[in-house]
């Protein structure tokens, strides 16, 4: 009996023990990424996000050596490491650092290129990926599937485009940027999870009816939640004025009331990063203004710093997870296909881009007056470009998606 129970206590300490090993190695990495990204930073080409999927593939192959080419990671991945802890402070950052007097002054334009402009882009990808996908027979992959594939790949990534534009010289520019990456985040979520409640056995002209309703439905109710929740926080604070006796509480309650909004949403199958993102708009605007000088300066720089350590936390990982040694067997059959396969979704990509950037920048120019507000050419090619990249969200809703044959950003999964 005593022997069985040292037998279970030494597989436990192990264990821990391997967990802590990988712990350590990832926070070097993490470490070395924001190093080796401060050295870049006058590198145009080059930023924290790159640099740290480039350390994640040396690092894969270091790992990928030492094993004996069984494994490219350090932990396991799961996806409710994505949704839990890595999203809400990216997201919520994101509503809260955001120049509101820009974001609102454009938000029509803002919202015709991130939810409008989203939803042409998804109806591309999708029609075109099982249209051609069908006739190369690629694998087993149902309407759901490829329903996926078009969320999946309407959301986009525009943290490299940020890096080499300059606020003050562009403001209109940036502005449109960086509100259509949230906006389109925030949509192609809710696009994501409408269609996973969504009854594809059943299509008629009601059903359509239904999943733009539910559509809409999770797009306003997330909005709600989000603006309650940054309302409820600034009341609180204001009406108890916690300042007076500690800074350490105003800062808390503005934490957990912004993670609070997230789980909430997740509780209720609502949009949580649509929920959060409005949630630290609110904040920004009216919670922010009922603490202390002292609390305004910890929370932009707490929340700043989260959100850069959670992305590269992904980045890296990103990095690693392009070797997995699983994924690469199922494409080694035919390399070539699968080549093929991610070039017509690159392509797909442009075009489903291309169908809403110029019509909707030429709408949009249409109610401006002042030249200096309108987009021209060279600005609209600019947004157009800066939503090729796939990000975090994508990578999140690919790793979120049940199938196993389910297309994931990196690699295309397929079956034969």
């Amino acid at each position: 009996m005593s022997s069985g129970i040292s037998s279970v206590l030494t597989n436990l300490s192990t264990s821990d023990h391997t967990v802590v090993v990988s712990i350590n190695i990832f926070v070097a990495l993490l470490c070395a990424c924001i190093v080796i990204g401060h050295l870049l930073e006058e590198n145009r080409w080059m930023n924290e996000s790159i640099t740290a999927i480039a350390i994640g593939l040396c690092t894969g192959v270091i790992i990928l050596l030492t094993t004996g080419g069984t494994s490219s990671h350090i932990f396991v991945f799961s996806e409710d490491l994505f949704f839990i802890y890595l999203l809400p402070p990216i997201i919520f950052n994101a509503g809260f650092q955001v120049k509101k007097k820009q974001f609102f002054r454009n938000f029509t334009t803002i919202m015709l290129f991130g939810a409008v402009g989203t939803l042409v882009s998804f109806f591309i990808i999708f029609f075109g990926a099982k249209k051609i996908f069908e006739k190369m027979d690629i694998g087993d992959l149902d309407l759901g599937d490829y329903l996926a594939i078009g969320a999946i790949f309407s959301a986009t990534d525009s943290v490299c485009t940020l890096q080499v534009l300059n606020q003050d010289e562009t403001p209109l520019l940036y502005s449109l940027v960086f509100g259509e990456g949230v906006v389109n985040d925030a949509t192609s979520v809710v696009l994501f999870n409408a269609i996973q409640n969504f009854d594809l056995t059943h299509i008629n002209i009601w059903s359509v009816v239904e999943l733009i309703g539910n559509f809409l439905y999770l797009f306003i109710i997330s909005t709600l939640l989000g603006v309650f929740a940054g309302l409820l926080s600034a009341y609180i604070i204001k009406k108890l004025y916690f300042g007076r006796h500690s800074t350490d509480r105003e800062v808390a309650i503005m934490i957990l009331m912004a993670y609070l909004s997230y789980m909430l949403a997740e509780l209720f199958d609502l949009s949580a990063i649509l929920t959060v993102f409005f949630c630290g708009i609110v904040m920004s605007h009216y919670t922010w203004h009922n603490v202390t000088e002292s609390s305004r300066v910890t929370t932009k720089h707490i929340f700043a710093t989260l959100s850069f350590i959670a992305e590269i936390f992904i980045f890296l990982y990103v990095g690693m997870d392009a070797l997995d040694i699983e994924k690469w067997k199922l494409v080694q059959t035919s390399p070539g296909k699968s080549v093929g396969v991610s070039s017509i979704l690159l392509g797909l990509v442009l075009v489903g881009r291309a169908a809403f950037v110029f019509p909707l920048s030429y709408i949009s120019n249409l109610a401006k007056k002042s030249t200096t507000e309108k987009i021209d050419f060279k600005q609209q090619i600019t947004i157009w470009w800066a939503g090729l990249m796939r990000g975090a969200v994508s990578v999140a809703l690919a790793y979120n998606q049940v199938n196993v044959y389910i297309v994931c950003t990196l690699h295309i999964q397929e079956s034969n």
